[in-house]
């Protein structure tokens, strides 16, 4: 199996930079396009537990948006030709707490989606 193949993490650099610009913008359909349509996809946020792209579009119709943040260390990880993870730390004005996220990205025939996320704040008892 090859690691990091360079045109691969480019594939997934960009998709995940595209829902990066998604989210501060609270594009819904941009964000769920790049998320996988699958009751197996899930989302684990700072507090919230989600199971199923349904549940995830609910979530984020009723959210209006995540806080605005700054990207901090981004790693991006390949494995093969078909699987990917992203970590990524962010900060946000109004807290000294650093954010992380965490993606699992697989290639599908329509592209790279994210399968699972989580998201969580450091030092975050919630």
């Amino acid at each position: 199996m090859q690691l990091n193949a360079p045109a691969l993490v480019a594939e997934v650099t960009e998709g995940f930079h595209a829902y990066e610009r998604a989210l501060m913008a609270d594009d819904i359909a941009a964000m769920d396009a790049l998320f996988h349509d699958a009751e197996t996809t899930n989302r684990i946020g700072v507090g919230e537990i989600l199971y199923g792209i349904a549940a995830i579009r609910e979530f984020r119709k009723g959210r209006g948006g995540s806080p605005p943040r700054r990207l901090g260390r981004v790693e991006i990880t390949v494995y093969g030709d078909s699987c990917a993870t992203v970590d990524a730390e962010f900060f946000r004005d109004n807290t000294p707490r650093r954010g992380r996220q965490s993606q699992t990205w697989v290639k599908f025939e329509d592209g790279w989606k994210v399968v699972s996320a989580h998201v969580s704040l450091e030092g975050s008892t919630d």
